[in-house]
């Protein structure tokens, strides 16, 4: 228990356990929500056997943490802009996971992401393995992220009284930039998709991605997962956030971001070993185009 309670301290969270104030209680409810959607995701993905149960609320949640954190402190400008920007990424992603087939009427079906049925057929997750991937990575892992790419809204209300300053200006702009360029990202796949699957007539915008099969024109003409970029880049920016609100440009609520960049290096690495297989023009794409940033870093092995 004593090495808990260093752990605990250690993230400066140990106050926010036991402190009674409105902070105190906001935190608590931060894990009471946390604790709740792993359940309902964990048990609803093994009784239906759709994995996508955290894909549907990926966007949702972090608008309940920001919703609850502006309840209790309802007087912060900080906050206010928080939740704005927050509820705009939300709603826009929501809709285009809606548009995807992602949500049905009865909630805990709609579309699962191709990739879980992959790894249900891996022979490492045979058996009761695929339940503990469910429980420990599916369910636990990414609601803990979701939760902790969040946090900023907590450092914000733990320095509630500290107005608004440049940087929160400039976190914002550049929050905003990159949901734009996700949203003209996510525009341009889910009309080449249309077009493949011939639900639309070609409109010409994507001929040398029709004729390779994968997406190569738009935004994926400078960087291979323009969308996973943004996405990330977004998070970012929101923790700047935090860095105006507690003066500390290194703070705890780094681990969020951090997490989150490592997770799509983890999905697009395993997305693009399911390209490769499909396309075989996929490595030559590999090879040309960056992953996520328009540039690449030339090696000696490739100069000679």
């Amino acid at each position: 228990m004593n090495i808990l309670l260093q752990i605990v301290q250690g993230f400066q969270w140990q106050t926010l356990i036991n402190n009674q104030t409105a902070f105190g209680h906001l935190f608590h409810s931060w894990l009471t929500i946390l604790v709740v959607t792993i359940m309902v995701c964990f048990v609803v993905g093994e009784l239906t056997r759709n994995y996508s149960q955290v894909d549907k609320i990926w966007s949702i949640m972090p608008i309940v943490y920001a919703m609850v954190t502006l309840f209790a402190f309802p007087t912060s400008p900080r906050i206010w802009l928080m939740t704005t920007l927050v509820t705009f990424w939300g709603l826009r992603l929501s809709y285009n996971f809606y548009r995807k087939g992602g949500y049905n009427v009865i909630p805990w079906k709609g579309e699962e992401d191709y990739r879980w049925n992959i790894l249900r057929q891996h022979p490492k997750l045979q058996g009761f393995r695929i339940t503990l991937f469910n429980l420990l990575f599916i369910s636990i892992y990414q609601q803990t992220l979701i939760m902790l790419f969040s946090t900023p809204l907590l450092l914000a209300a733990k320095n509630a009284e500290v107005g608004l300053s440049v940087l929160d200006i400039v976190a914002a702009g550049f929050m905003f930039l990159f949901i734009l360029i996700e949203t003209i990202a996510d525009n341009q796949l889910f009309n080449f998709h249309l077009q493949k699957q011939n639900k639309i007539t070609t409109d010409g915008k994507f001929t040398n991605s029709l004729q390779k099969g994968f997406m190569i024109d738009g935004l994926w003409k400078y960087v291979r997962h323009p969308n996973f970029a943004a996405e990330q880049l977004t998070w970012v920016s929101f923790y700047f956030f935090s860095v105006a609100a507690s003066g500390q440009w290194l703070n705890w609520t780094l681990t969020g971001p951090v997490l989150l960049i490592l997770l799509f290096i983890g999905s697009s690495d395993f997305t693009e070993s399911i390209s490769k297989q499909k396309y075989p023009d996929y490595e030559n794409y590999q090879e040309e185009v960056p992953r996520f940033l328009p540039f690449k870093l030339k090696s000696k092995q490739s100069d000679k």
